[in-house]
């Protein structure tokens, strides 16, 4: 974890006016005009005196990078075809780094009933789906469904039928369709009757389950089917002719109209002169997953489960002679395999959850392994154009990798339904960049947004998390290239980069330790580091025993740490086992009691813990004993939080769980992905109210009573949305969500669900304002108290990191070009707010009379509104929240907050030494800014010399000024302070006053008794003297 700074280098920074000048430079050696080479010595003092831009160092290194072969000279030529090289691979590396950005998914709706098998391209802007009873949608290029089509065969009745696989013939404009029945169905797409059969092969040996058709570019005539099937058999039908006929029909006794009955062994035995058919059978008895033909090796590849035979490479050489096979092998076998031409690799999916690649020519080992699934890849599909891969696994998350670094530059999850066992299917179109993702019979479309190269990006690729530490008021990020960024949130400016920090793994979340010195981060690799801020790691947390799994939550408490995201027990960690470097987890004594893997968790001080599953089980723990409470369900009023003697929760009959049965509509609104405590409402726990918040799936937001161990209300946060995320701020005051388009809703929640009620609040509490700071599915979220003011730090998928005031506004994103001053942009936001506050102030004077008989909702704006103005730190900011408690400014805040929402929306501030663009009626093209400082002003003469211009003027004295006219008892009769103010105002003012009076008098009076007690005494000591 080295910092690594980066250098731009020189032919980076020269700008086309420069290259002219290189070139000028060359013709201009010997007078002619023609370009001549240089020496290395002239072209150094040349270049390094009239070009500048650099040292002479770098112009030295240009020079020996440019002359490669050591004659001491370079041409015109030879500098031009190096830059143009150059930048050549600088553009590729950046179309190769690009993030490919997606639109929320959309569900189609299809007619099919059983699971989807395949989604084929018809080339003329329409796709084609069918599903296993054979049931065929077409859909046109903007995914709306065109008609549907139920296949017919002759051979089984309807019931029976069974669709195993689907190809499309371009270049002879049909499709070839495989089923159960041992056959293959040829159906013409250009006739008059839809989808007619013309030829079907039929007494296949076994049962064909995959397809792949391919022709010659510039011999259409020349193509190949491939399948694969159940008994392990790769065979494969070779077209001669295929644009004339693809097989030979009989002259008579047959209608032209009718479909052609033909016989694989008819074709074994070569009785059609128009094909040929090459088998061979070294998958042995395993299902042959995925077939291709690879016309530039003219061999075929094939996958299976077996880890003997996992993917074999058939060369094909002649007609005469047989395919010659090489076998790759891999621990547990292949799903699925897809191949680059232009790289010459071949990927795969495997079930030991890597992704490999493959040189054909090389079968030891793979040239590349492809860490990062926690789960088995059932699906890969190169991107040709961009030299990525994408890829999806059993847990549905989909990848997307960098071929040429080996990592991955995107990590998308949780938009897809969590159904428990499902027949999964990508199709990727890369023209369109349209992608189709089935589970059995439902089918999801997604779209890629088109590229913004305006656009600022903070990251190389995904931002998985971010933090915000206090201490040295600095921000901290992570991505999915296991690369750290620390950030001034001051300015926005990067001061520190930390690369491969776990490797090529992602990194998936981090943590502060309570000192706000060391940081825990934890990859896809299974381990847990913790470095200090210098670069160093000081521990190595082995997680999951050397196992690539997938860490969603760390939980740094001060005793342990809790680790959270793979498996269905806690992995803790004890403070006691950091004296070494390789620390190893210890066990939970609570045992296992989630049903699924657990993804987030949430503590409250001192010893309560609360963990989410996958399946929407909530549990609270006992954190010093390690024992479980109670369990929580969204659709359960009460349950009963007592143990068995086994220490095994109690099972909820009339309680409803996802099972495999249930639909996936259903299944997808359990997860949870977020939890956090409501802090400061624990009274309000004990009472029935909610302490406990939770969010997931459905854009579904839950608050429980933990005491009670019942739901208290719930309500709909994004409409629509697949999955969300939130955070709550310190003082429970306002509540952010996040959605997979980007977008971000605050909610104001402190006056929400305090108090307990019969049935479950389904009503939303109000929502303050709605920000869209990014354009991908927002991935973390980080409220932080900066100098006595609320911000929100959003981390995205787009590779971008926003800073927002709380409740709205975005302030920027970290990184852009032009740095943002926080200070001068949070004077500008609060002189708004109090010109605004003023403005309805005045407006509201009417309904003054009406707020006294008609008392309104309280409101905790204002006051938040008030607090963030000083400069105190989060413990005085939350303080100011829970003592103010006045209704009539809450609703004076209200109004203030409506006013700036109503005039502007999403509120852009960017400040640039004190400059801030404001955007508020008619003056928002105006800057507000500082005044620039005025230097010494230089006082005219007449003011020097006076007696020059005044003359005898000046030397006279000067008259005396006619005294003032006395107004004061003029102004007093009509505005005395009883007009000017209220009479409780003027009570208030004079009580200091009355007090000091009343305590002058008392304290006159006591000096008098005392000086008339002496004065006595004093004279009755005289009478004594006498």
């Amino acid at each position: 974890m080295a910092t690594m700074r980066e250098v731009e280098m020189l032919e980076s920074r020269l700008s086309i006016e420069d290259f002219i000048k290189m070139q000028s430079l060359f013709q201009s050696c010997n007078g002619s005009g023609d370009p001549v080479p240089m020496q290395r010595e002239e072209f150094i003092d040349q270049f390094y005196s009239i070009i500048g831009h650099g040292s002479r160092e770098e112009y030295e290194h240009l020079f020996d990078s440019v002359d490669v072969s050591r004659e001491g000279s370079v041409d015109w030529h030879h500098l031009a075809s190096y830059l143009l090289l150059g930048l050549s691979e600088k553009q590729e590396q950046a179309t190769m780094s690009a993030v490919p950005c997606w639109c929320p998914p959309r569900l189609l709706r299809a007619p099919h009933r059983g699971q989807i098998q395949s989604m084929v391209d018809l080339g003329t802007g329409r796709y084609l789906s069918v599903s296993k009873e054979g049931m065929m949608a077409v859909w046109a290029e903007n995914l709306t469904l065109l008609k549907s089509h139920k296949l017919h065969n002759d051979s089984v009745k309807p019931r029976d039928l069974w669709v195993t696989g689907m190809v499309v013939l371009a270049n002879v404009h049909k499709l070839a369709v495989s089923f159960t029945s041992k056959e293959i169905c040829f159906y013409d797409l250009l006739s008059k009757q839809e989808f007619s059969c013309q030829y079907k092969i039929h007494s296949l040996h076994h049962t064909p389950i995959c397809l792949h058709y391919w022709y010659h570019p510039e011999r259409p005539g020349h193509a190949v089917l491939s399948f694969g099937d159940t008994a392990g058999q790769v065979s494969a039908m070779c077209f001669r002719s295929a644009v004339i006929s693809l097989f030979e029909r009989p002259s008579a006794g047959v209608e032209q109209n009718a479909a052609l009955n033909i016989s694989w062994s008819e074709l074994q035995q070569n009785q059609h002169q128009c094909c040929y058919t090459v088998t061979h059978s070294a998958h042995a008895s395993h299902w042959v997953r995925s077939v291709r033909y690879l016309g530039t090796l003219e061999a075929f590849v094939s996958c299976s489960g077996s880890a003997q035979s996992s993917m074999v490479l058939a060369w094909r050489e002649t007609e005469a002679h047989p395919l010659r096979i090489t076998a790759f092998h891999t621990k547990k076998g292949i799903m699925d395999l897809d191949y680059h031409p232009g790289l010459n690799l071949i990927a795969t999916a495997g079930l030991n959850n890597h992704v490999c690649l493959w040189n054909p020519y090389l079968v030891s080992k793979p040239v590349g392994i492809l860490q990062g699934h926690v789960t088995s890849v059932v699906a890969v599909q190169f991107i040709l154009g961009k030299k990525q891969l994408i890829s999806f696994s059993k847990d549905k998350v989909l990848r997307v990798w960098d071929v040429s670094t080996h990592r991955c530059v995107q990590h998308v999850a949780g938009l897809f339904p969590k159904a428990q066992e499902c027949t999964m299917l990508l199709f990727f179109h890369e023209e369109r960049s349209h992608l189709f993702l089935s589970f059995n019979s439902t089918l999801f479309f997604l779209e890629r947004q088109k590229e913004d190269r305006k656009r600022v990006m903070s990251h190389k690729s995904a931002i998985t998390c971010v933090l915000y530490n206090s201490l040295f008021r600095q921000v901290i990020s992570s991505d999915a290239n296991s690369s750290v960024k620390i950030w001034l949130i001051d300015t926005g400016q990067k001061v520190k980069h930390f690369p491969c920090c776990h490797g090529d793994s992602e990194i998936t979340t981090m943590a502060l330790d309570a000192t706000k010195t060391r940081l825990f981060t934890a990859g896809t690799d299974g381990a847990i580091k913790v470095w200090d801020f210098n670069g160093h790691c000081h521990h190595r947390l082995n997680a999951c025993r050397d196992l690539p799994v997938e860490i969603s939550q760390i939980l740094v408490l001060k005793r342990t740490v809790l680790v959270f995201g793979w498996d269905r027990v806690i992995s803790v960690f004890r403070m006691n086992s950091f004296s070494r470097f390789f620390v190893q987890p210890s066990e939970w004594k609570g045992g296992v009691q989630h049903r699924k893997q657990i993804l987030c968790a949430a503590f409250h001080p001192p010893q309560t813990l609360v963990t989410g599953g996958s399946d929407g089980e909530i549990i609270v723990w006992n954190n010093s004993t390690e024992n479980a409470i109670c369990k929580l369900y969204k659709n359960t009023q009460q349950q009963d939080c007592k143990f068995s003697s086994d220490n095994t929760l109690p099972s909820t009959p009339s309680t409803k769980q996802p099972t495999a049965n249930s639909s996936e509509k259903d299944s997808e609104n359990y997860i949870v992905t977020r939890l956090a405590f409501l802090e400061g409402q624990k009274r309000v726990a004990i009472t029935g109210g909610a302490d406990l918040v939770s969010c997931g799936a459905s854009g579904i937001v839950c608050f429980w009573n933990t005491v009670n161990a019942r739901l208290v209300g719930k309500f709909v946060a994004h409409e629509g949305s697949n999955s969300i995320i939130m955070t709550v701020d310190g003082s429970s005051c306002y509540l952010v969500t996040a959605d997979m388009s980007g977008g971000l809703k605050v909610w104001d929640i402190q006056k929400y669900c305090l108090q307990p009620s019969e049935s479950v609040i389904n009503q939303a509490p109000e929502m303050l304002s709605s920000l869209h700071p990014h354009v991908d599915c927002i991935t973390h979220l980080e409220i932080c108290v900066h100098s006595g003011r609320l911000f929100l730090l959003s981390a995205s998928a787009d590779c971008s990191l926003a800073l927002s005031f709380l409740p709205g506004g975005t302030i920027g994103t970290f990184g852009q070009e032009v740095h943002w001053n926080l200070v001068g942009i949070t004077k500008a936001f609060v002189r708004r707010e109090q010109e605004v506050s003023t403005e309805v102030t005045t407006e509201s004077g009417t309904e003054t009379d009406l707020q006294e008989t008609q008392p309104g909702q309280s409101s905790q704006h204002a006051e938040r509104s008030e607090g963030n103005t000083h400069t105190e730190e989060e413990k005085d900011y939350t303080l100011q929240h829970n003592t103010l408690d006045d209704d009539t400014t809450g609703q004076r805040s209200r109004r203030i907050h409506r006013a700036l929402m109503q005039q502007n929306k999403s509120i852009q501030l960017q400040n640039v030494n004190g400059v801030c663009d404001t955007t508020i009626g008619v003056f928002s093209k105006l800057r507000v800014e500082e005044l620039a400082s005025l230097g010494e002003l230089s006082k005219p003469d007449f003011i020097i010399n006076p007696h020059l211009y005044f003359g005898k003027m000046w030397d006279s004295s000067s008259p005396t000024p006619p005294p003032l006219p006395v107004t004061g008892e003029n102004l007093k009769a009509p505005f005395d302070e009883k007009s000017l103010f209220p009479k409780e105002v003027l009570e208030q003012v004079d009580k200091p006053r009355r007090y000091m009076q009343k305590v002058t008098m008392i304290r006159n009076y006591g000096r008098a008794i005392r000086s008339m007690g002496k004065a006595k005494d004093s004279t009755s000591g005289v009478h004594n003297a006498k």
